[in-house]
């Protein structure tokens, strides 16, 4: 793991439950807004069950991708109370 995806897991990690951020608030947060790809690159290789990647969408209020699929992630999101 890279000094650049420590400082993206940290970030996600302080998203609360029932909220999200998108992949630009996050590239944002670590100071440049062309970090949005990296973004999420950097969380499709996370293993890590500590860090809620699921809690990340696209802009367009769309959920965007999951490494444990989409569907798992929107099950996750209305689980904690974020999609009907």
């Amino acid at each position: 793991m890279t000094d650049f995806e420590k400082k993206i897991y940290n970030v996600v990690k302080k998203i609360p439950r029932g909220k999200v951020l998108t992949y630009k608030q996050v590239a944002l947060k670590l100071g440049n807004i062309g970090f949005a790809r990296a973004v999420g690159n950097a969380l499709n290789k996370n293993r890590d069950k500590k860090v809620p990647c699921h809690r990340v969408i696209r802009s367009d209020g769309k959920t965007g991708g999951y490494q444990g699929g989409v569907k798992k992630k929107v099950l996750l999101l209305q689980k904690e109370g974020y999609l009907k």
